[in-house]
């Protein structure tokens, strides 16, 4: 009977555990653009700098799009073919699962499936979505731009690891028509 009791539970925190670790990407790129021409990168101060976000996660994310740069080839210079910027949003979803089941039986006052009135369960996320903005350092227009929503990890110790994760995963999208 316990058992019956338990496994909605692990199912319910297994698909919000799965549904957590999904990171969805979607880009876009000047069609027009020769990405077979950059081969640097420096970071575009004045874009991080707006980024809002705190110095420690930029910075986390600034190592992790450095690693995902040169894992593509490019090197850092100071004078670069590419200038790179990010731009982030936050937000907090709250997700109440409700169930009233209460079980069938058979018959009026008896019910082995009985589960009691039901349970609910709040989870609260933060979700954010991060933009990497390739830049033409020549004439300073915009010619990619990556995005990536997932959860956010709270704990301390776990950030960089999925920082890391989500850069990896907007940086499949480059170059353009290349997907791995």
């Amino acid at each position: 009977m316990r058992f019956l009791k338990i496994t909605p539970l692990v199912l319910l925190l297994a698909l919000i555990f799965n549904s957590c670790s999904s990171v969805r990407v979607a880009s876009d790129y000047d069609r027009e653009a020769d990405f077979n021409q950059y081969k640097s990168f420096a970071f575009f101060k004045p874009g991080i700098d707006k980024a809002d976000i705190s110095d420690l996660d930029k910075k986390r994310i600034l190592r992790a799009i450095e690693s995902e740069m040169q894992k593509n080839g490019f090197t850092k210079s100071d004078n670069p073919d590419l200038l790179v910027s990010i731009f982030t949003k936050t937000n907090e979803n709250i997700n109440i699962y409700q169930n009233n089941f209460a079980g069938w039986g058979y018959g009026w006052g008896w019910n082995p499936w009985y589960w009691g009135s039901g349970f609910n369960t709040v989870n609260r996320t933060s979700e954010g979505t991060l933009y990497i903005d390739l830049i033409d350092s020549e004439n300073k227009e915009l010619v990619w731009q990556g995005m990536g929503t997932a959860a956010l990890a709270r704990e301390v110790n776990k950030k960089q690891e999925r920082i890391n994760e989500i850069v990896a995963k907007i940086m499949e999208k480059y170059p353009p028509g290349m997907e791995k």
